[in-house]
């Protein structure tokens, strides 16, 4: 296709000489119309109000530039979907822990939390396991059950086990050379008497059962020739 090409602009008011038109002003002020658009408003031109103007903030640009690249944090854009519990994990099944403080215990399964942990709890009458959040990735279901409907467990979430941060004081030169006894952190009343009140429901269920309670305080082991792809839990 060929270029556009521009016309030149033709006044209405021609050129006599330089600076000097063919008409006059009370002229043009006929032919361009404008006694018309001033007797339509009643004799005065319109006006329209100027709109107002956004003043943004301008942010001056630093004086200086660190050194390194500033890490920004990447935006997380996965949508967490809740964990999906085993078919082989319900409520009063008998788990083994496999990692941990407490590797090779048996516990008895309560609820799953919002985060997809596993509540369980020893009791720890029996065997020394409170009440505690475990990753089934770390744990082996077994047959054996336990009725845990007398069990109330509904105040127990994951918000239950977080604890408040304690804040580091900066030691002093002195003090960074002495030896310092460690507070041991005692755990709370409230807390203490929640695993009182689940042990009782659960030892009184277990107690029904024979062998039960001396299979719970048993630690599980493999011994030599055992096949673990073998046994049947």
């Amino acid at each position: 296709m060929a270029p556009k090409t521009k016309s030149a602009r033709v006044s209405r008011n021609p050129e006599l000489v330089r600076g000097i038109g063919k008409y006059s002003r009370s002229k043009m002020y006929h032919k361009r119309g404008l006694w018309a658009i001033k007797a339509k408003n009643g004799g005065v031109f319109p006006r329209h109000d100027p709109k107002p103007k956004v003043s943004e903030p301008v942010e001056k640009p630093p004086k200086f530039y660190p050194a390194d690249d500033v890490k920004k944090p990447l935006v997380n854009k996965r949508k967490p979907k809740p964990t999906k519990l085993r078919a082989s994990i319900t409520p009063g099944t008998v788990l083994i822990i496999l990692a941990g403080r407490f590797k090779g215990k048996r516990v008895v399964f309560l609820k799953q939390l919002q985060s997809g942990l596993l509540l369980v709890t020893g009791p720890f009458k029996i065997n020394g396991v409170p009440l505690r959040r475990v990753n089934q990735a770390y744990v082996i279901a077994t047959s054996t059950k336990v009725d845990v409907s007398a069990v109330t467990c509904e105040k127990f979430d994951d918000k239950y086990f977080t604890k408040e941060a304690v804040k580091k004081k900066k030691k002093t030169e002195g003090e960074f050379f002495e030896a310092e006894k460690e507070e041991k952190s005692t755990l709370p009343q409230e807390k203490k008497d929640d695993q009182k009140s689940v042990d009782a429901a659960l030892i009184t269920a277990i107690q029904e059962v024979p062998e039960l309670k001396a299979y719970l305080a048993a630690r599980f082991s493999l011994k030599a020739g055992m096949k673990p792809h073998e046994l049947v839990f």
